[in-house]
């Protein structure tokens, strides 16, 4: 299970270097990743593994949805960690979600999100403002 937030950086050619304490899962999971975009803002990180059923649900979806199974599954890459447990992010998504060299990786259960620094926090501070729906879960 993935969870917490790594501040990372992106190199100059795009690299992120996944977190040493997320190789070992994230190789046990098969060590590919799929990266696409996401309508927040961000882009999500999915182990191939499970992001194959949420493929296949996007592939269900009706005909009206097309714009959002366009967004999020022509988004869609792989991603194999290199011997240094680096992942290119491709340009295309960098620029689709923002991305500059400061940037957060949200660990959220069995996927990461990963923003831009600045951008979640703004993200953060307007969700906030607008009332956090927790549920019944409490501390």
């Amino acid at each position: 299970m993935f969870q917490g937030t790594s501040n990372i950086l992106l190199d100059d050619k795009g690299r992120l270097a996944l977190p040493r304490h997320l190789r070992g899962e994230i190789e046990a999971r098969g060590g590919t990743l799929v990266a696409t975009r996401h309508p927040d803002g961000c882009l999500v990180l999915y182990p191939r593994e499970a992001w194959t059923p949420r493929r296949e649900k996007l592939l269900a979806l009706p005909w009206s949805a097309r714009g959002f199974v366009r967004l999020v599954l022509g988004s869609a890459v792989e991603l194999k960690p290199d011997a240094a447990g680096r992942v290119l992010i491709p340009s295309e998504l960098r620029e689709a979600a923002g991305l500059g060299r400061e940037c957060a990786l949200v660990g959220l259960g069995e996927h990461f999100e990963l923003w831009d620094r600045a951008r979640l926090r703004e993200n953060e501070a307007e969700a906030l403002a607008a009332g956090v729906d927790a549920g019944d879960f409490t501390f």
